[in-house]
């Protein structure tokens, strides 16, 4: 699980807070002002000389490292922990459908119910010949009773004893046999009475009231699946699960602690927290990934099988990491730089590479180095090497406020 492995995030730009909006207007045109009283005066004076335009007023921003959040997200999709799928075990028409489709249905509710008529009739003719067999069985053990004082005393020949033994011994066979066409008879009267094993949401019938069903092969019938708790499973690359892992063992946790938010496909975010329940032995040679799998409670059943949704996996903080507000970024072709000053205040190009995105700031994996002025507002007006006038916030907000003083002066005198 790599905890910066993100797409690249969507730059947009954030304007200024609206007192500093108004600051830089201000700043502005007091300098076109004084650009223009120059060329003025030059012409008056018919002498031909350049023009020299003040440098750019840019607004900067040291760089200065933060404990950052340290998270990793992973894109998946949700299943069940059980699903079960009825099918029909015996052969036979459909006779009722007893639930509404889309409902919640409890363990042991009638679902279908198929004709038994001829089921029954074989469990009448089994228990007839378990009536016969039992008989028999009843006979043959009398004989013996009858024959073996008898052939103590020589009365009868000992071989009609040992005929009745025998037939005892194929009398209890018979029973055997009978109880068996019994106990299958009975379940194929079982099987035509069709109930839920587990506690789910159950889908469409996928059947109708008279078809036949169970010819050849079970038919399926229906679906349930249980929905609370919920599973989310993902692909999480070697990389990503090693550099996690060790990002982990920083912080001294473990996968099971880690607390997983869940945000589903139309950006909210699941009011549950999640865990990490199960993480595959082996990695999938084809593909380099390991699979992961992370519960959710579901109360009320929202989340259903087959969505796909996102979890953000909290890895805790991340100490010295680099935020820089995320108009200061921009983007060309799919690389992003960063506009930063040098002690001469000559602004230079500087390529970054961009992490995941925290507010309206972005972290910064590699480019930036604490300490650096980094130009947050202006970056219209600068070009690699251009000599810039870099002012704080504060000292831009300063210096309009000092200059509309010197400008309302006059008006009190």
């Amino acid at each position: 699980m790599h905890m910066e492995s993100h797409p690249s995030p969507k730059i947009s730009r954030q304007p200024l807070p609206r007192p500093l909006q108004r600051c830089w207007r201000v700043t502005t045109a007091l300098l076109a002002m004084l650009t223009l009283g120059l060329m003025l005066a030059t012409t008056a004076c018919n002498k031909p000389a350049a023009v020299t335009l003040p440098p750019p007023i840019v607004i900067v921003a040291p760089v200065v490292p933060t404990n950052a959040p340290a998270t990793a997200e992973f894109i998946g999709q949700l299943d069940s922990p059980n699903t079960v799928q009825i099918r029909a075990r015996t052969e036979g028409f459909v006779d009722k459908i007893i639930f509404t489709d889309g409902t919640e249905v409890k363990a042991g509710d009638p679902l279908f119910k198929l004709d038994d008529k001829p089921y029954q009739e074989r469990l009448a003719a089994a228990n007839g010949a378990l009536a016969e067999a039992n008989a028999a069985l009843n006979k043959y053990q009398k004989d013996v009773a009858r024959l073996t004082p008898l052939a103590e005393k020589h009365a009868v020949p000992q071989q009609d004893l040992d005929n009745a033994i025998a037939s005892v011994d194929v009398g209890k066979a018979g029973v055997l046999s009978a109880e068996a066409q019994v106990q299958s008879a009975t379940l194929d009267v079982n099987y035509c009475d069709i109930r839920s094993p587990i506690n789910g949401l159950i889908g469409a019938s996928a059947v109708a009231g008279g078809d036949f069903v169970g010819k050849g092969e079970p038919t399926l019938l229906a679906t349930i699946s249980e929905l609370d708790p919920i599973w989310f499973y993902c692909n999480v690359s070697e990389v990503d699960y090693l550099r996690a892992s060790a990002e982990i063992q920083r912080t001294g946790k473990s996968f099971q602690d880690l607390p997983i938010t869940l945000m589903v496909g139309d950006g909210s975010t699941h009011p549950e927290t999640g865990k990490f329940v199960f993480v595959d032995r082996t990695v999938d040679p084809k593909t380099g990934t390991l699979r992961v799998r992370a519960e959710f409670a579901n109360p009320q059943r929202l989340l259903r099988p087959g969505m796909f949704a996102r979890i953000s996996v909290d890895l805790g903080t991340r100490p010295n990491s680099i935020l820089v507000p995320e108009r200061a970024v921009a983007e060309l072709q799919g690389n992003y730089f960063v506009w930063v000053i040098d002690a001469e205040n000559k602004a230079n190009r500087r390529p970054v590479k961009v992490g995941r995105q925290v507010g309206e700031q972005l972290l910064i994996l590699e480019g930036l180095q604490p300490g650096e002025r980094l130009v947050v507002e202006g970056l219209q007006k600068v070009r690699d090497g251009l000599l810039v006038k870099p002012m704080t916030a504060r000292e831009m907000l300063q210096a309009v406020q000092a200059a509309q003083a010197a400008a309302a002066t006059p008006a009190n005198n």
